[in-house]
């Protein structure tokens, strides 16, 4: 049973958003599409572990999971694992071609088109994973054997080692191979320490205490606000070509109408400025004229506001945005 999905993330929405709103020559441009492609990547390595998963009765699954430690920081895990005997944590991958887990200097090496670079090492980050997630248990008087595997979503990987890794021989294993290992953990930990009426109890607490990353993408990239695109995309030959005509939004290149062209400028707003906005921030970001038509669309989108009538701030959040589904742009 799958408690908690994962969702695209905000950063992944932010990064789509700016490069909606940059100019194509920007200089950043290459290296913020190479950072969008490799965490896509991520997210299909996810999606592909999925397969892998159908059919578990005894276990909940929870999702792209995000808590706080208790000092200020926070600790994520791809997917968890919850059943009567144990916990487990996987912490997946997806890179392709041959990787070589170092236990001399704990990386992880990729060697593809006689390139190598290097990379954080898994069973690293899933060991402290796993200690962080002990801690939080704890915390909330539970205590339960915590387990994890580096699964490696893409089947044609080539995974190597040396012989006295004993770790990494024990821990990272191909997407294929899970339901296999899964088996072998069921059978070391035959003693049941959770009833099913706990584990459903803790998967709808972790997922309540879930918090999603909140990264201020120009400030990530070092990006002035300035450099920032404003103004109504088409949504069909994508300039920032749209006007208010006639109670509609009108591109005056292609001739586009829509309606609702001013809730996704809205949304952009929220991911790369800021998730409040005033009447004049409003038409500033959408060069629109008239403060009574500004007034008029942010009065019917019926969002939370702070302030009278002359300096009302209105609320923005990816809640609003998610109900009306404006979350899955490219």
């Amino acid at each position: 049973m799958i408690i908690k999905e994962r969702k695209t993330s905000n950063f992944i929405l932010s990064i789509n958003a700016l490069l909606r709103r940059l100019p194509l020559s920007y200089p950043k441009r290459g290296l913020i599409e190479s950072d969008l492609t490799k965490r896509k990547a991520g997210i299909r390595g996810e999606e592909a572990v999925d397969y892998f998963l159908k059919d578990l009765p005894e276990f909940i699954i929870v999702k792209d999971t995000r808590l706080s430690n208790g000092n200020g920081n926070f600790f994520q895990i791809d997917m968890l694992l919850l059943c009567r005997n144990f916990l487990l944590i996987l912490e997946i991958k997806n890179i392709s071609g041959t990787i070589y887990f170092d236990p001399a200097f704990n990386q992880l090496i990729q060697s593809k088109q006689e390139k190598e670079r290097g990379f954080l090492d898994p069973l690293m980050q899933a060991k402290r994973q796993q200690k962080e997630l002990t801690k939080w248990l704890a915390d909330h008087k539970i205590h339960t054997p915590i387990e994890y595997l580096v699964v490696i979503s893409n089947p044609s990987t080539v995974i190597k080692t040396s012989s006295y890794h004993k770790l990494a021989l024990e821990k990272v294993l191909h997407a294929s191979h899970l339901r296999e290992r899964i088996d072998k953990l069921k059978e070391n930990y035959p003693a049941e320490t959770l009833t099913d009426r706990e584990i459903r109890k803790l998967s709808r607490a972790i997922t309540k205490k879930h918090i999603p990353a909140n990264y201020n993408v120009l400030k990530y990239y070092d990006i002035d606000i300035k450099e920032i695109i404003t103004g109504i995309q088409c949504p069909e030959c994508r300039r920032f070509s749209m006007k208010r005509m006639q109670g509609t939004w009108k591109c005056s290149n292609c001739h586009t109408a829509d309606k609702e062209a001013h809730i996704r400028t809205l949304h952009d707003y929220l991911l790369l400025i800021s998730s409040s906005i005033t009447n004049q921030q409003f038409r500033e970001f959408t060069h629109l004229s008239s403060s009574n038509i500004a007034k008029k669309l942010l009065t019917a989108l019926k969002l939370p506001y702070t302030g009278s009538y002359k300096d009302r701030t209105y609320q923005l959040s990816a809640d609003f945005f998610e109900r009306l589904h404006f979350t899955c742009r490219k």
